[in-house]
C-alpha cells in the first residue's frame, strides 16, 4: 500500500469556501496542538469528500494558497516564506495522503512506529472501531527530534533583518510538532503501547503514552543454537565486537580500549565482526587508528560471519555503540555463556543486570560503561580476561538471564497472546464509527 501520491481529485466540492476556512482551521489545531481530537476532527471534514479530493484541490488550488498564506501568518509570521513553503507542502501532503487512503480491514492494527504508520493506524481505529497497537524498537519522535536538530538543510539563510537562531528553530518546530502530534495521535488510539525494555517507557509517558496501556515485550532469540557451544582449547585471550564499521558503533572506542588492554594482556586478539564497506572512509580511518596504536598484529577484520562458527574462540564481548534498542548480539553471546562489556545503551543495562524485578537476581553479565570511554571499557575487559572465575560467573549469569527472560518462544507466545485478545475485542464506539461520544468533535451540520 502506498500513501506517497495522492490522486488529482476535483477541480471542485460543494461548499468549497467553508471547508476551506474550516479545513484552515483544523490543521492549525493538529499542528499546534495535535491529539486524537484534532486527528478525529480532520477525519470528520474530509471524510465525506473522500472520493473527489486530491492534491489539485488540496495543494495546487487557489483556496488551497490562501490557506497555505493564512496558515505561514499564523504559524511562522517572522520566517522565511519559501521555508514555510516547502516544509508545509511536504507535511500537509504525507497528512493527506494518508488521510484519503483506502483502509484494508482488519480485526487489529499493529504498527512498529508512532510516525506515519502510526499515524494511519490511529485513523484506521477512529474510522472502523477496531484496536490499533503499536511496538516500539527505538522512539521514533525522539529519532526524528535528533535527525531534524543534525539537518543542514534547515539552515538556510533567512530573510535580511530577522534573527537566524530564532527563525531557524521556528522552522524546526513545524516539523518536531507535526511528528509529536503523530506520536501523541497513536498513543491515544492504541490500546496497548509496546516497546522493547523499560528505559524506553519514560520517553513514552514523556511523549503521551498512557502508562496503564504501556507493556515491555522484549525480543528473543533461539538460545538453544548456542547453547552447546564451549570455549575451544588453545585459543588466546579475545576480545570480539561484532557490527558494521560505521560512526555510531564507535569503533574507534573499541580501538582505544584494546590498546589498554593489549598493555595488561600482550597476547590479546580481537576480532571484529561485521561488514567494513558501508563507510569506506571510516574504515580507513579506523585501519589508520590501528596502525597508529600499534595493533595492527592484534586485530583482524573478519567482515560478515556465522556467529555459531566464532563464539566458541571469543572470551568477551564488546559493545561501544553510542545508539542501540535491544542488540540481539548480546543476547547470542550471552546464550553462549560469553559475557560482555557495553555501553550504557538502549536495552543494554537490562540485559546486562538484570530488570529491576528479576526475580531471583540472576547477578552481572559482565559490565555497563558510559558511551565514549575506553578507559571504563578497558578495565572492565581487563578485569573479565584475567580473573576466569569472574568471567565464568558473568557468563552463567547472562546465560540464564537469556533463557528466563528472552527466549524467542516467549516472545512469540506473548505476541498470539496479546493478538487474540485484542482481536476478540468488540468494536469500540469512535465518532466515525458508532454512536459519537462525548467530547467527540461536533457533527458535520453544527460545523
Amino acid at each position: 500500500m502506498v500513501f506517497q501520491t495522492m490522486r488529482p481529485g476535483k477541480k471542485k466540492i460543494p461548499n468549497l469556501k467553508a471547508f476551506f476556512a474550516e479545513l484552515e482551521e483544523a490543521l492549525f489545531a493538529f499542528q499546534e496542538h495535535g491529539d486524537i481530537n484534532a486527528l478525529s476532527n480532520l477525519v470528520r471534514l474530509l471524510k465525506p469528500y473522500r472520493d473527489d479530493l486530491g492534491e489539485g484541490l488540496l495543494l495546487n488550488s487557489k483556496p488551497a494558497w490562501r490557506m497555505l498564506e493564512n496558515l505561514y501568518e499564523r504559524l511562522l509570521p517572522e520566517g522565511p516564506f519559501l521555508d514555510f513553503f516547502w516544509t508545509w507542502r511536504f507535511l500537509v501532503g504525507n497528512l493527506f495522503s494518508l488521510l484519503l487512503a483506502d483502509i484494508p480491514p482488519a480485526k487489529l492494527y499493529h504498527t512498529v512506529s508512532t510516525g506515519y504508520a502510526g499515524l494511519f493506524s490511529a485513523r484506521a481505529h477512529l474510522e472502523t472501531g477496531r484496536p490499533a497497537v503499536v511496538s516500539e524498537h527505538g522512539i521514533y519522535t525522539n529519532e526524528r527530534r535528533i535527525e531534524i536538530s543534525m539537518a543542514d538543510w534547515l539552515y538556510e539563510t533567512p530573510r535580511a533583518g530577522f534573527n537566524v537562531d530564532t527563525v531557524t528553530k521556528d522552522i524546526r518546530s513545524l516539523w518536531v510538532n507535526a511528528f509529536q502530534a503523530y506520536s501523541l495521535c497513536c498513543y491515544e488510539a492504541c490500546a496497548q503501547i509496546i516497546t522493547l525494555f523499560g528505559g524506553n517507557q519514560k520517553f513514552q509517558i514523556a511523549d503521551g503514552a498512557n502508562p496503564e496501556r504501556m507493556r515491555v515485550i522484549p525480543n528473543g532469540i533461539g538460545w538453544r543454537n548456542f547453547d552447546n557451544i564451549t570455549r575451544a582449547e588453545g585459543e588466546p585471550p579475545t576480545l570480539a565486537l561484532i557490527g558494521r564499521v560505521v560512526p555510531i558503533k564507535d569503533i574507534k572506542t573499541f580501538l582505544r580500549a584494546c590498546a589498554t588492554v593489549k598493555e595488561q594482556v600482550p597476547d590479546l586478539r580481537v576480532l571484529i565482526m561485521g561488514p567494513t564497506d558501508e563507510d569506506k572512509e571510516y574504515f580507513k580511518e579506523c585501519e589508520q587508528l590501528i596502525s597508529h596504536l600499534a595493533l595492527f598484529d592484534t586485530v583482524e577484520f573478519t567482515g560478515r560471519v556465522r556467529l555459531t562458527e566464532y563464539m566458541n574462540k571469543v572470551d568477551v564481548m564488546v559493545l561501544t555503540s553510542i545508539s542501540e534498542g535491544q542488540p540481539l548480539v548480546i543476547l547470542e553471546a550471552g546464550a553462549a555463556g560469553v559475557p560482555s562489556v557495553t555501553t550504557d545503551v538502549g536495552a543494554c543495562r537490562e540485559m546486562i543486570e538484570g530488570m529491576p524485578d528479576e526475580d531471583p537476581p540472576l547477578g552481572m553479565g559482565g559490565a555497563v560503561t558510559a558511551v565514549a570511554n575506553p578507559a571504563a571499557i578497558a578495565q572492565a575487559c581487563i578485569k573479565l580476561l584475567r580473573d576466569p572465575i569472574w568471567r565464568k560467573q558473568c557468563g552463567e549469569a547472562i546465560r540464564q538471564r537469556v533463557r528466563a527472560y528472552y527466549d524467542l518462544d516467549q516472545m512469540k507466545a506473548a505476541y498470539d497472546a496479546l493478538y487474540e485478545e485484542l482481536s476478540a475485542m468488540p468494536d469500540a464506539i469512535t465518532a466515525h464509527h458508532g454512536q459519537p461520544q462525548g467530547g467527540a468533535p461536533q457533527s458535520e451540520e453544527a460545523a
